[in-house]
């Protein structure tokens, strides 16, 4: 990702340097973000060349408020999208950018944020206004429409994504082949990528608690390797709290909405902390993707909610059961679908109600032991340390 890096920079300067020389020619400004799985560059009018893992997924993706995109288009206030092949975008920008993620903001009221994790996930939010999306994919890609709120897309080297409409709104296969979506006020169009093959059952399950906002929020915490990170700047700070090298920079949250936030406080080796608050009461489910490089023993994670131990269930059904009113939160473990390179486990968590909880990952040997962690411990967690150690004395004794 570094010399593509390189290489963007370099062509921005020479394109830049070649409008200075030929002012009369048409210039089109640009920034390019290149983190370790995502990278892209901006237009006048578009986000271009938008890859995940080094693969070009969408050529440019353009956003226009619906009635300005309709009008240019010639469609009416009620016709389908399918026609809408062409429209010009909104002017946009690079606003931010952070090593895990980056945002760019559209003149029309949208807003489009990259995150840079290994679904490469961006997003598409409509906030002043319905918005129009048009994405012209990859050459060597074919979309499919599995339903109103979703579009697969499927590489020659058999790698999909999914495009998936939260809230309300509509994404279609276009006469052209490409993908346009339809979003209101308040709702948004996603990417999911997956690029190890077909999309799993299970990826099928979390894209639909995602649409029918089930999900709110997603997470995915990796090594320092895997980010891309440079921990040797924040090494110092690190040794002094006991906690793993680039561990924040290794934590990457995608929040879906229903006024769901979701902080990672905390990592070791063996525990991840969490804080979720919603400022609604509902239960609601929390995705997490853990690499097995930063986690250890992912696979036996035990999940705690303020400290009580959540269930394991069998099937994500019996996650959204105990989102939707249950007596208890409840967990599943399933292994990713990440590619080989990326091995990890993925563990969707069912917190029954809100508004602030405390939720913590724990994998064999992390419950009694919080790895020099710092921040985020509720009371619940130190009454859980306090029963661990006490078990452990009683068995010694009895040892003895």
């Amino acid at each position: 990702m570094k010399f593509r890096a390189t290489l963007l920079s370099a062509l921005l300067v020479v394109s830049l340097v070649g409008a200075a020389a030929a002012p009369a020619a048409a210039t089109q400004e640009g920034e390019a973000y290149s983190g370790s799985h995502v990278e892209f560059q901006t237009q006048n009018s578009a986000v271009a060349g938008y890859a995940v893992n080094d693969a070009i997924i969408v050529e440019n993706v353009s956003v226009q408020s619906s009635e300005e995109a309709r009008s240019q288009a010639g469609l009416g206030a009620d016709a389908g999208l399918s026609t809408a092949t062409e429209f010009s975008g909104a002017g946009l920008q690079l606003a931010s950018q952070t090593s895990l993620s980056a945002t760019v903001s559209v003149e029309s009221g949208a807003e489009m944020q990259a995150h840079d994790n290994s679904r490469g996930i961006f997003q598409v939010r409509a906030n002043d206004g319905a918005q129009m999306v048009h994405a012209n994919l990859s050459s060597d890609a074919e979309a499919e429409s599995e339903s109103d709120e979703r579009v697969v897309v499927t590489k020659e080297d058999g790698s999909q994504g999914t495009f998936i409409v939260v809230g309300d709104g509509e994404v279609v296969v276009n006469e052209e082949g490409n993908v346009t979506a339809e979003v209101e006020e308040g709702s948004q169009l996603v990417y999911r990528q997956y690029d190890d093959g077909e999309r799993s059952d299970d990826d099928e399950q979390q894209e639909r608690m995602i649409q029918n906002g089930t999900a709110t929020a997603e997470v995915f915490v990796e090594s320092a390797a895997e980010s891309g990170q440079d921990s040797a700047d924040d090494g110092e700070d690190s040794a002094e709290d006991g906690s793993d090298e680039g561990e924040e920079a290794a934590a990457s949250v995608v929040e879906y909405g229903q006024a769901t936030t979701v902080e990672v406080t905390s990592r070791s080796e063996n525990t991840i902390n969490m804080t979720a608050e919603r400022s609604q009461s509902e239960g609601k489910v929390v995705l997490a993707t853990v690499s097995d490089e930063a986690f250890s023993s992912a696979e036996d994670v035990e999940v705690l909610v303020d400290g009580e131990a959540a269930a394991q269930a069998d099937s994500y059904s019996e996650v959204e059961q105990a989102a939707q009113g249950g007596d208890n939160s409840a967990y599943y473990v399933s292994q990713s679908s990440s590619a080989e390179a990326f091995r990890a486990t993925d563990v969707a968590i069912g917190v029954n109600h809100f508004s602030e909880r405390d939720v913590s990952m724990q994998s064999d040997g992390g419950s009694g032991d919080d790895g020099g962690m710092t921040g985020g411990d509720g009371a619940g967690f130190g009454v859980f340390a306090a029963v661990a150690a006490l078990g452990a004395a009683l068995l010694a004794t009895r040892r003895l």
